[in-house]
């Protein structure tokens, strides 16, 4: 199965691309742009970025929600067991030393303070380039079910990096980042498109956990990162698609681009409910949005209509 790696993730791994000098054409004009104004507000999460050695895990701390409030709320209420085990034994910069014995801990302030810096980084590196990165993850994940239709499962593996990446019934075959074998004993694969990714596969595997399927990163983006960055002017598109919809409406096609219920829209847009839900029903009328149910809310979910109008601002060829 294929699933994006959430928002709480894509923003840790935006900070290894610029902590990495790696000569990446795809991300130069994002790197100049977002470089310059890392500060005090990101220093608690660029702090866990660890000299050397493997990183935080926020995919295990925050989980895959492509929504960072969620994945926010998790990370204030992960069981301090989890925050040990992520977070002990990491190689920290000698000056912050203090602060992550406290977090490990479990202290609620120090939780605070890196809940309040995942936000700032994903403002910073993430959220006014994610329009792009997102088309780009739509496109992949497109690409992906029509190999599996053509020739299942194996044509999907093979297509993504062989011989890196080999199906050998029962045992998965890929880089770790260095070659493993894998028997996945019915667990399943999750092959996961990254935006802020280098060149190449990795497998993401806990060894000790025996009931999580192993995932499969793979670069999602095919050309430059480009967006509303501090160097980059909002462009014509996005009055464009003002112009069409109104600003309010177009704000909300915008927000649904990660998935919201119809509470979060409200909020997101600085309306009630109910006039939430009537911009919602007139954007899924329109067929630029789907509405699920899940439980006791619904999930508002851009469609490939939509997320073509938010791309180009105007009105898509069928």
């Amino acid at each position: 199965m294929a699933a994006t790696i959430g928002a709480a993730a894509e923003t840790y791994y935006s900070l290894e691309l610029l902590r990495e000098n790696r000569n990446l054409p795809h991300f130069r004009p994002w790197r100049s742009a977002v470089m310059s104004r890392m500060g005090a507000e990101t220093r608690p999460l660029t702090s866990l970025l660890p000299v050397r050695g493997p990183g935080v895990d926020l995919l295990a701390l925050m989980g895959d929600a492509p929504c960072l409030d969620h994945a926010v709320d998790n990370l204030l209420h992960a069981p301090v067991a989890r925050l040990r085990r992520e977070l002990s034994g990491l190689a920290y910069r000698p000056g912050h030393l203090p602060w992550a014995r406290r977090l490990t801990e479990g202290d609620r302030e120090a939780r605070r303070e890196l809940a309040a810096a995942v936000r700032a980084c994903h403002r910073l590196t993430v959220e006014p380039y994610w329009h792009k990165g997102r088309s780009e993850l739509v496109a992949l994940s497109s690409r992906y079910t029509n190999l599996v239709l053509e020739g299942g499962v194996d044509l999907l593996l093979r297509s993504l990096c062989t011989p890196l990446v080999r199906w050998c019934p029962p045992v998965l075959e890929a880089p770790y980042p260095r070659p493993v074998e894998v028997h996945l004993r019915g667990r399943g694969l999750v092959i996961t498109p990254l935006v802020f990714s280098p060149p190449g596969v990795s497998l993401l595997w806990d060894p000790l956990d025996t009931a999580e399927p192993p995932r499969l990163t793979v670069p999602a983006l095919r050309g430059p990162l480009t967006g509303t960055g501090p160097n980059e002017p909002y462009g014509a598109p996005g009055r464009n698609l003002e112009s069409l919809l109104g600003r309010t409406r177009a704000a909300a096609l915008r927000a649904t681009a990660d998935g919201v219920t119809t509470t979060e829209l409200a909020r997101r847009l600085g309306v009630s409910g109910a006039a939430a839900s009537q911009h919602a029903t007139v954007l899924r009328n329109a067929e630029l949005i789907t509405t699920t149910r899940r439980g006791g809310s619904v999930r508002h979910l851009i469609t490939p209509l939509g997320l073509a109008l938010l791309r180009t601002g105007t009105t898509p060829e069928p």
